[in-house]
């Protein structure tokens, strides 16, 4: 497997062509890489930093050396992984930004925007569930199958990714009739004499990408909430969110999530204090 079949095979294209050309550039300035040790790493890093005051641009290129170890490790190139250990003391914050996020009825109102194409209707109201209700992540979204959707046990099966576990969850009654009709009435209109099995596909029948599904949230909800922006992420964010906050346990949260370590889960716990405290500063500033 060349280094560019496993970017694809593991990310969605846009970050699979960022992180090829960052690890391009990283190859081409230590022509010993995939030899390096820990202490080498850390020494590159070092030089880099002089270079670069930005912590952005020094998160963005750890984070891609750190996949191309991966990919050394997955293609049995090295048994071992020098870089997976290493963080930056300024490394960005992958705190959750709850004040940012939606609650469920916020999260409800998404479902009621009002689509020009009956059509596209039903698969945006598929799409949309996905997200609103299950918390999928585009990638996952994008890999869905027809097979996948066991309609008369009410659940729906997700592969796993790179960062996610596989798992199987439970469909809400109304998702069941409008997967119902998407998959029996308007899906064999839109594929005419084509064949697919991914269940999202758009309205000329070609199935949609993880790149697909996050620019029609943006592009489709950019005004709903016009002090939060909508995207794919943050509705995730927020369906992880309040499972917690509604006290259920964070074991169920995780694997409902798919996350890997529970520490992922975690992070979109919040006491009540520093919910307060995030409602302050959100609606009464200092100035």
């Amino acid at each position: 497997m060349t280094l560019r079949e496993y970017l694809e095979e593991h990310y969605t294209p846009l970050t699979a062509e960022s992180y090829h050309r960052e690890i391009l550039i990283f190859l081409s300035n230590y022509t010993a890489a995939s030899m390096a040790t820990y202490a080498e790493l850390i020494g590159y890093l070092v030089v880099l930093r002089e270079r670069y005051n930005n912590a952005a641009t020094l998160n963005r290129i750890l984070c891609s050396i750190k996949v191309y170890y991966d990919y050394l490790c997955c293609t049995g190139i090295r048994g071992d992984h020098p870089a997976r250990s290493i963080l930056l003391r300024d490394q960005r914050s992958r705190d959750v930004q709850l004040q940012d996020l939606f609650t469920g009825e916020e999260l409800e109102k998404l479902l009621e925007r009002k689509e020009r194409y009956q059509a596209l209707y039903y698969r945006n109201r598929v799409l949309m569930g996905l997200l609103v209700y299950q918390g999928l992540k585009p990638q996952e979204m994008a890999a869905v199958c027809v097979t996948d959707v066991n309609l008369e046990a009410g659940n729906i099966y997700i592969k796993s990714t790179h960062t996610t576990n596989s798992r199987t969850l439970s469909l809400r009654s109304g998702q069941i009739l409008l997967l119902y009709t998407w998959l029996e009435q308007v899906r064999p209109k839109l594929l005419k004499d084509a064949t697919s099995d991914v269940l999202l596909i758009g309205h000329r029948g070609g199935p949609m990408s993880a790149d697909d599904i996050v620019k029609h949230v943006i592009r489709s909800y950019k005004n709903v909430y016009p002090e939060r922006a909508v995207t794919a992420q943050a509705i995730r964010c927020s369906v992880i969110a309040n499972l917690l906050a509604q006290g259920h346990d964070i074991s169920v949260v995780q694997q409902f999530a798919g996350h890997k370590d529970p520490s992922s889960t975690e992070r979109y716990k919040q006491s009540q204090v520093e919910a307060l405290k995030s409602a302050i500063e959100q609606y009464h500033p200092m100035k």
